[in-house]
């Protein structure tokens, strides 16, 4: 009887090893590989063979060779179960990883989705300040304006933009007297987004935008309390009344050649940069004071018909009227 168990019990361990190295090639093939009926017949096989070797002693006692023998045959039932449950849970954390691509995926193609639109809202915008309508005009620069407010780091390019519009050819003063409103208007719309822009001078690690206005004609162009970049507003007539009270300017600022035909505020400004003032033109009355100059600082052929640098006690930044 021992004999007839250990030989059925070795041909059953042998069968379920072969079924096992077929299912491992199956299973690189990348088909399913029969690891169960493996199992099974190496379970058998240990039964067999273990209850058969006790079997073999002088006085075998058969129940406790049947014990041990199915001992045996369940440790690897154990072991398959195992590894089926360590098989699955890496199933599941390959599945959740693909899903977790996938939402990435998506999240990128909506990214890109949302950018593609606003930079065909940018580019629509610009193209819209071309037109002659000076309402389509104004449209476009609240559009831009927006386009900044939801995409901060369009802001830059925003301004940039209105920059460039600002140093288009345009005269507040035109030899036949005659001041195209319309435009006037736009412009004006344009100075006022550029101040609601840039950051207050109270908040804290405010990002620094330049503005280069070079050239530019400007009237009443309010920039007090802000926070500023680079400021370049050289050659640039200022009229009537502008302000750049209580702001803080962390770039250099060149006003080389500058003149303003009104009052210019630039009192209690904090001027981190350099501050280039050479041959400025200050025909009505530029207010000065409180202002901190931290960098190096040039009034070469600068020339004032009323200055006012005294620094009054508790004095505030003087508002800028923005009417006539």
């Amino acid at each position: 009887m021992s004999t007839i168990f250990l030989i059925v019990g070795l041909v059953a361990l042998v069968a379920g090893v072969i079924v096992f190295i077929v299912s491992a090639r199956a299973s690189r093939r990348g088909k399913q590989g029969s690891w169960l009926v493996g199992t099974v017949l190496v379970a058998a096989g240990l039964l067999a063979v273990v209850s058969g070797w006790l079997l073999t002693d002088t006085n075998p006692n058969r129940g406790e060779a049947l014990k041990t023998g199915g001992l045996a045959a369940g440790s690897v039932v154990a072991l398959y179960a195992l590894w089926l449950n360590d098989r699955r849970r890496r199933t599941d954390e390959e599945r959740q990883s693909l899903e977790r691509d996938r939402q990435e995926l998506e999240s990128t193609r909506a990214d890109h989705d949302r950018e593609r639109v606003a930079d065909e809202r940018f580019a629509r915008a610009v193209e819209m300040l071309g037109n002659e309508a000076d309402q389509v005009r104004v449209g476009a620069l609240h559009a831009l304006a927006g386009l900044a407010r939801n995409r901060p780091y369009y802001t830059q390019t925003v301004l940039d933009v209105f920059c460039s519009y600002l140093r288009r050819p345009f005269s507040f003063k035109p030899a036949n007297g005659e001041v195209d409103q319309n435009e006037r208007q736009v412009r004006i719309t344009a100075q006022r987004l550029i101040a609601n822009l840039l950051p207050p001078a109270t908040q804290a690690d405010a990002p620094h935008y330049d503005l280069d206005l070079t050239g530019a004609e400007l009237e009443y162009f309010d920039l007090s309390k802000r926070v500023i970049g680079r400021l370049i507003m050289r050659v640039t007539v200022l009229h009537e009344s502008n302000a750049l009270s209580g702001s803080r300017v962390h770039g250099n600022a060149y006003f080389t050649s500058a003149r303003t035909l009104g009052r210019l505020y630039v009192d209690n400004v904090d001027f981190h940069g350099k501050a280039w003032f050479s041959k400025f033109s200050g025909d009505g009355p530029v207010h000065l004071e409180g202002t901190r100059f931290r960098g190096p600082t040039k009034f070469r052929d600068a020339t004032f018909t009323e200055l006012d640098i005294e620094t009054p006690p508790d004095r505030e930044p003087t508002p800028l009227p923005m009417s006539r």
